[in-house]
């Protein structure tokens, strides 16, 4: 069983220490708006999503070219509709 908690601090850590600025800034404001209502279910995609290489996850995100590695799911749309 995952501990909730532990996950939320992975996932807080790895969204401010990605390797480029813009992802930081992006990942880790989101991840500050939106831990504290995600369930374990979501927090479980998000970490998932922060496995993805910068690169991908900012062509998705910036140039809105899609990817089969960044999964459909609530949280990726969350993370699509987020405005720095």
């Amino acid at each position: 069983m995952i501990n909730k908690e532990t996950l939320k601090k992975k996932i807080i850590y790895r969204s401010k220490h990605r390797g480029t600025k813009e992802m930081d800034m992006l990942l880790g404001k989101f991840v500050k708006k939106h831990i504290n209502i995600l369930k374990i279910s979501d927090l479980i995609d998000l970490d998932s999503i922060l496995t993805i290489e910068d690169e991908i996850l900012y062509n998705w995100y910036f140039y809105e070219r899609n990817n089969n590695l960044v999964p459909k799911n609530k949280v990726s749309e969350l993370l699509k509709l987020f405005k720095l």
